[in-house]
């Protein structure tokens, strides 16, 4: 293997992610392997035993390891077992290269037997059919590590633990894989993939891990995440934050800081292996941070959402249609062909049952499919799994009561491993493969519902349903995902094969006036976009009654609110997001027509740009302009500004544009709308000063080029 040299970073990667490839290499005279690709690097002594010594940014030259750990932890018949590790280390604030030569290991853990290095693989199949960002698979490097326990109670038992290192990402990914190649099952109560023992972010002498701070820069994300939170951060089930008792120089008196990073599954996993099986942890995507700035620690986790999960960035055009009259489908996919748009969803209270695969309910959506497919139009359909009652046997079953009596997050719901939801998921990925829709929006499983049950066939028990059901609903998604079928799902599976899930709403808020939404709908996108990019969220626009309200919060007749909505189609198309236009037509007349045309038009026109990152100007509020900024270092347009007045009479405004992430570093050429462009020199902020007059009520944009 080539000696590790570290390189130095002399470019901004959020501005040009070239040349930061990653690469694995030894160093120490063989003794250490590490991984890097100029952004960052993890380095692991391999002997006596493994255990990474050394985990850095390399923009920052931050450490993040302060004391070592085992590699990985697993919990195997209900006995705990270390993964690696090395031990000796007496300060637990920092570590020194030159105590690690006299660490030892320790005879009962895994011991580290070989490893074994690959290109990356992507760990499902995508198939694209819509508009897509970025097509281009994520390249780098995997290496694997592979542990035996000389105990002869596990003899048999491999444990792999897996690093993937991307290349032009700050960011790798960690799993574990345990392997039964015994002649008899064995049960994996628990995986613990990634402990890392890290400095503290703050100094607090008294005070819970509670009301402490994590460490800042780093950020992790799992593909064990749900809640219908619509933010990662409240739908993690698998990140824990821990205190480390044999850290006793700390400041705090009762050893109470939070700076043990340990990634598991709450619940656990409970699941028998059988000889010749294997099972695969949580994987963890490890995102190194160089700023405590919010909107640069936002580009970075967009940035590793379209390197990591591509699939993120599809982003086709498509409306709601409340209808499954064949004659109104047909009107629709017909209005859709004129108009631009690409796909028709057959919302909620349309009428559709994905359940029923009767011949007759298969002929009669196939037709649909097929017409829309000859006009070019995709088609596709929403189905409930939560908040529903199925029966005793099959509906989640309380730990605590033992009864199906509102045991689940959402009050009653079906069991995904009972006889009932294996058939659902088959149903599902029936209906869809025999009459070829392109689209599933699924609502639930949402939380992943604990179930008591012993007799649902696709879990043993309590100990095992969780992670069961978890996986099937996963299963269902990658699936879909290697056949084209673009996902709607309100809950956190981008890393599984998810498209879209929702920007974060009040449903009852679409019963309010139309005045009102236009300003609330702005800020669910100004706020639904920090961390997710454009294509990950869906906004919503009623255009006929929802969630109660009288004629002042629809848009039927559309002619008769025509401003209303040119508008509310600008702002989401605007901000590079897909809107849900519930109802049962585009346009009503031909003037109606005539608008939709110009804005999907637009939308096109400037779609990469407009799905490009977000910079946040100035959050909506009602009482002056608020305003996006998209940004491209790679594009021809470099910019396109959203600037909106919310007040009844004509403003002018001077506003700096924030350039930087343009790439631009001099001048910039801006002309509003399709106007004359001016050129405006950038001041050492990289920021250009535009003087934007703003109609009553109105927006405008700017274009930077």
């Amino acid at each position: 293997m080539p000696e590790y040299e570290p390189a130095k970073t002399t470019q901004d990667w959020l501005l040009n992610h070239a040349g930061f490839k990653a690469g694995i290499y030894q160093s120490s005279g063989g003794k250490d392997i590490v991984l890097g690709n100029g952004l960052i690097q993890r380095r692991i002594r391999l002997t006596p035993n493994a255990a990474t010594i050394d985990f850095r940014n390399l923009v920052t030259g931050q450490q993040y390891i302060r004391s070592l750990r085992p590699e990985a932890r697993v919990v195997l018949d209900g006995q705990t077992y270390r993964v690696g590790g090395l031990y000796g280390q007496t300060e637990h604030a920092y570590l020194r290269e030159e105590w690690i030569d006299n660490f030892h290991k320790n005879e009962a853990d895994f011991q580290l037997v070989d490893f074994s290095i690959s290109p990356l693989a992507l760990p499902l199949s995508w198939k694209s059919t819509t508009w897509t960002m970025n097509r281009k698979l994520p390249t780098g490097q995997e290496l694997r590590l592979h542990f035996t326990s000389p105990l002869p109670a596990l003899r048999g038992i491999e444990v792999v633990v897996h690093y993937a290192l991307y290349d032009g990402l700050p960011s790798l990914c960690k799993w574990v894989t345990v392997v039964n190649k015994r002649t008899q099952e064995i049960r994996v109560d628990q995986i613990v993939s990634e402990i890392l023992a890290m400095p503290e972010e703050e100094s607090a002498v008294v005070g819970s891990p509670e009301e402490m701070k994590k460490p800042q820069k780093i950020y992790i994300e799992n593909n064990y995440a749900y809640n219908n939170a619509m933010r990662y951060e409240l739908s993690d089930q698998a990140t824990h934050w821990k205190v480390d008792s044999s850290y006793t120089s700390q400041v705090n008196y009762n050893y109470q800081t939070p700076c043990l990073m340990e990634i598991y599954p709450n619940g656990g996993i409970g699941v028998s292996l059988a000889p010749g099986d294997s099972l695969d942890s949580v994987r963890s995507y490890e995102l190194l941070l160089d700023s405590y700035d919010r909107e640069r620690n936002g580009l970075a986790r967009r940035q590793m959402y379209r390197t990591i999960a591509p699939w993120t960035t599809q982003n086709p055009v498509f409306m709601h249609l409340v209808s499954t009259d064949p004659t109104q489908v047909k009107r629709i996919v017909d209005q859709c062909a004129e108009t631009g748009y690409e796909m028709v969803i057959l919302s909620f209270g349309s009428g559709l049952n994905m359940e029923d695969t009767s011949a007759t309910n298969i002929a009669k959506f196939k037709a649909l499919a097929n017409y829309a497919h000859q006009k070019g139009i995709m088609l596709g359909g929403y189905s409930l799994f939560s908040s529903r009652r199925i029966d005793d046997e099959n509906d989640v079953i309380d730990p605590v009561t033992g009864l199906p009596d509102k045991g689940a997050q959402f009050g009653h719901a079906p069991c995904l491993a009972s006889r009932w939801g294996l058939d659902y998921l088959q149903k599902i990925k029936t209906f869809i493969a025999k009459t070829g829709f392109d689209l599933l929006e699924h609502d639930g499983p949402y939380p992943g519902d604990l179930c008591a049950s012993t007799t649902h066939p696709g879990h043993a028990g309590l100990a095992d349903s969780r992670w069961v059901q978890t996986e099937l609903q996963k299963g269902l998604y990658r699936d879909l995902n290697a056949q084209g079928v673009y996902i709607n799902a309100p809950d956190w599976y981008f890393l599984d094969g998810s498209h879209k899930i929702a920007l974060g709403y009040r449903e009852v808020n679409f019963s309010l006036s139309r005045e009102q939404q236009k300003i609330l709908n702005r800020q669910n996108i100004f706020d639904g976009t920090w961390e997710k990019t454009p294509s990950m969220g869906w906004g919503f626009v009623p255009l006929t009654k929802y969630q109660g309200g009288g004629p002042e919060a629809v848009l039927e007749p559309l002619s008769e609110h025509l401003d209303d909505y040119r508008q509310l189609m600008m702002q989401y198309y605007g901000a590079g997001v897909q809107a849900c236009y519930r109802g049962p037509r585009l346009y009503d007349t031909d003037a109606t027509k005539k608008t939709v045309k110009e804005v999907v038009a637009w939308y096109k026109k400037y779609r990469e740009i407009l799905n490009s990152d977000i910079i946040h100007l100035r959050r909506p509020d009602g009482r002056d302009w608020d305003g996006i900024l998209h940004v491209s270092p790679s594009l021809p347009h470099k910019g396109l500004v959203m600037v909106y007045n919310p007040l009844k009479e004509t403003i002018t405004r001077s506003i700096r544009l924030p350039l930087y992430y343009t790439g631009l570093t001099d001048r910039a050429t801006i002309r509003e709308q399709e106007g004359k462009a001016k050129n405006y020199p950038l001041n050492r902020a990289y920021e250009a000063e535009i003087s934007v007059k703003l109609p009553p009520e109105g927006y405008t944009w700017l274009v930077v080029e």
